[in-house]
């Protein structure tokens, strides 16, 4: 019986921790780049790089870059509400996207390049449809704000080889996102809102 209630007072905590953690899904382009953004956030316990929004039971990187698939290219961000809010994970989307572009971001184009926010819950729903709206009257640019905003639906995980690429191809990762003008874009349409 001892035991059996030390392994309890182990397992507890963590399992007190899974409870509070939430998730948040985004789609900013190529889900190198989004997952890095994330992962910079503190309160961001895990990202993961996948696809949303597509009919292909369990697509391949292959079949959704074909953009015969349906789904756009997401990061599922896991996060500590307790140490970063929602509406921070918003703000952070806001000025790592080009909301002025409706199937392209930067230099990849397709529908599977889509801009979006996939919100969990009403709540979600919520903040995010008020975020847009302080955009598309603050906003620092002319075009106008044509980023979606729809419910989550099944998310597949991407192959590990996309899974934290900037990590792990550090080199071509920043020569990807450089040469694909991502930096110069979101500098051009966000200026000062980046820097926060």
């Amino acid at each position: 019986m001892t035991k059996l209630l030390l392994v309890l007072a182990l397992l507890l905590p963590a399992a007190a921790q899974a409870q509070t953690l939430a998730k948040a899904t985004f789609a900013a382009g190529c889900f190198w780049c989004t997952e890095e953004v994330f992962d910079k956030l503190p309160g961001v316990t895990a990202t993961v790089s996948g696809y949303m929004g597509g009919r292909t039971k369990n697509p391949s990187y292959e079949q959704v870059s074909a953009g015969a698939t349906g789904h756009t290219e997401v990061v599922q961000v896991t996060y500590d509400p307790a140490k970063v809010s929602y509406e921070k994970l918003l703000e952070a989307f806001w000025v790592n996207h080009d909301p002025t572009t409706l199937n392209s971001q930067f230099c990849d184009h397709g529908s599977q390049y889509r801009p979006g926010i996939f919100t969990h819950s009403p709540e979600q729903k919520r903040l995010a449809e008020a975020s847009k709206a302080k955009w598309e009257k603050e906003k620092p640019f002319k075009g106008a704000i044509v980023t979606p905003i729809a419910a989550a639906t099944e998310f597949w995980p991407a192959e590990d080889y996309h899974q934290d690429y900037h990590l792990k191809n550090p080199v071509r990762y920043r020569f990807y996102a450089t040469g694909c003008g991502r930096y110069s874009r979101l500098d051009e349409l966000w200026g000062k809102y980046r820097a926060k």
